[in-house]
């Protein structure tokens, strides 16, 4: 979600770009607050949500860009179903800047900044207490296993875990781990994914960052049940599932019951691995279930963690949420 990167490339590119940002929404809406697009005369960068709305925000963004002259961030509310005829029938604020050449320093600092890692800034545009956070709170999907579901899950993966100046759906970095040393042969892999080719996974297991979420699916019954024990020994990872049937889970489960782990921790065990009202057993098609079931409790976490890390909003907001 590098904004000011793409910003700054546009400026590189075409010396003059607009940055379109979704402020303020109520109701239904396309997109939520924070979601961003940049715009040139020959193309733009992210979404705002698509549909008339998309349309018209580029139309004005491209208009104060032939003009080619200053202008303060211009703020417009959209009310969709009268404005747009789009059937959403929400409120949006929209506010539309323009960047050239003589921004490019400016621009190039925030990019930087933006580089090293999250960050925020306060009363930029809109008003003295609205704040935005640039840069992505990332976290970690260790996928143990290398076989043809587990490569289905990295391409199933991949549009929700990069994407292009917003917020990723699925804002997490994967490590992908095999004991096996050919199974990373010929592989690219998107900056998002680190293939590690390990003789002890099981230690891989035990260091992995708190808050992570494991995938286990390997060529070994044997090695799936030492990683899930070993992950189940820990408290703080965020979710924990098994490739495998009901009757998998049963025996792991069995035997899981006589080590030294609490039974309320076994019971997170998810097994089978994603939503199981898909039958089909193509590799494709399990992994758009896994990846449909990471989505649902990715999004439990965000909640549970709070409304503190959304990209985009008013102080007012965090002073109410003290009382």
């Amino acid at each position: 979600m590098l904004i000011w990167a793409s910003l700054l490339q546009a400026i590189d590119r075409t010396e003059q770009a607009a940055l379109v940002s979704v402020v303020r929404v109520f109701g239904s809406t396309p997109r939520e607050a924070g979601a961003r697009m940049v715009v040139t005369a020959a193309g733009i960068t992210g979404t705002i949500g698509g549909g008339n709305l998309e349309w018209e925000a580029i139309q004005t963004a491209r208009r104060h860009l032939a003009g080619r002259a200053a202008m303060d961030p211009l703020l417009q509310t959209q009310i969709l179903g009268p404005d747009l005829g789009q059937c959403c029938g929400g409120r949006i604020e929209i506010v539309t800047e323009i960047f050239g050449a003589a921004d490019r320093a400016r621009v190039a600092a925030l990019a930087e900044r933006e580089a090293a890692g999250r960050f925020t800034l306060t009363g930029r545009i809109v008003a003295p207490d609205f704040v935005e956070h640039f840069g992505e709170r990332r976290g970690k999907l260790y996928l143990f296993g290398a076989g043809h579901v587990g490569h289905a899950v990295i391409a199933a993966l991949a549009p929700l875990t990069e994407t292009a100046l917003v917020a990723a759906a699925l804002p997490l970095d994967i490590v992908w781990i095999d004991s096996r040393p050919d199974c990373f042969a010929g592989l690219t892999l998107s900056p998002a994914v680190t293939a590690q080719v390990a003789d002890d996974p099981v230690a891989v297991m035990a260091a992995a960052e708190p808050g992570s979420f494991v995938l286990v699916m390997t060529h070994s019954h044997a090695l799936d049940y030492d990683l899930i024990a070993a992950a189940l020994r820990r408290p703080d990872l965020s979710y924990i599932g098994l490739i495998g049937s009901a009757t998998k889970r049963a025996r792991f489960v069995h035997r899981l019951r006589e080590e030294p782990i609490d039974p309320a921790r076994i019971a997170t065990l998810v097994c089978p691995i994603g939503l199981t009202t898909i039958r089909s057993k193509h590799p494709a098609a399990i992994a758009a279930g896994i990846a449909a079931q990471l989505l649902i409790r990715a999004e439990e976490v965000r909640a549970a963690t709070g409304p503190d890390d959304s990209v985009i909003h008013f102080q007012q907001k965090v002073r109410d949420r003290a009382r």
